[in-house]
C-alpha cells in the first residue's frame, strides 16, 4: 500500500501491522485518543499504519472488534500531522486503514462476511458516504457493504506505484 507524500507529490510505501502498546502514540503528542489504554481493551485488535522508510512514526491507528459475527471499527485516527486540507503531510491514511478493516471483514466466517460496521460522528457521515461508500444503518450507525469494501481495497491497498514500475 502507498500513501501520498504531499510535500513531494510522490507515493511512499506503508504497511499496517498489529500494534504494540509501547509504540502507540500519546494524547500529549496531539492525538485525540489514549491509544495505550485502547490497545489493552479485551476482545479488540489494534493496528497501526507506518511508513516502511520510517517505521518509528505512526501515521494512523485503527481499533477493531467482532460483535455477533460482525466486524466493528470502534476507532480510527490519523496522526495529527496528517490532518487538514492545507498542511497535512500524507494523504490516503484513513483510506488505507478503512480498506484494511474491509479486507479483515472478508476473513469472517459469518453471514456478515465482507461487511464493516461503525458509528460515525454526525459531521463525518457525509464524508464516509461520499469517500468510502458507507451507508447509513440507523442514526449514526453506518456500514460498508462487500462491494464498497472491495473497491476500497482495490484503491487503497492494491494501488501500484507507477513511478517504480518497469516499462
Amino acid at each position: 500500500m502507498y500513501l501520498l507524500d504531499l510535500k513531494t507529490n510522490s507515493l511512499v510505501e506503508g504497511s499496517i501491522t498489529k500494534a504494540s502498546a509501547k509504540a502507540m502514540p500519546l494524547k500529549k503528542e496531539g492525538w485525540n485518543f489514549n491509544w495505550r489504554t485502547i490497545i489493552k481493551k479485551k476482545d479488540t485488535e489494534t493496528f497501526s499504519l507506518i511508513l516502511k522508510s520510517n517505521p518509528e512514526v505512526v501515521q494512523g491507528v485503527i481499533n477493531l472488534r467482532i460483535q455477533e459475527g460482525m466486524l466493528v471499527m470502534d476507532l480510527v485516527e490519523i496522526a495529527p500531522h496528517n490532518i487538514g486540507r492545507t498542511d497535512k503531510r500524507y494523504d490516503y491514511v484513513a483510506g488505507c486503514l478503512i480498506a484494511f478493516a474491509c479486507r479483515e471483514s472478508f476473513k469472517l466466517e459469518s453471514t456478515y462476511k465482507g461487511f464493516l460496521t461503525f458509528e460515525s460522528k454526525t459531521k463525518l457521515i457525509d464524508w464516509y458516504r461520499e469517500k468510502y461508500h458507507a451507508k447509513i444503518a440507523m442514526g449514526q450507525k453506518m456500514y460498508i457493504e462487500p462491494n464498497g469494501g472491495q473497491l476500497l481495497i482495490d484503491v487503497y491497498l492494491n494501488r501500484k506505484n507507477k513511478s517504480n514500475e518497469k516499462a
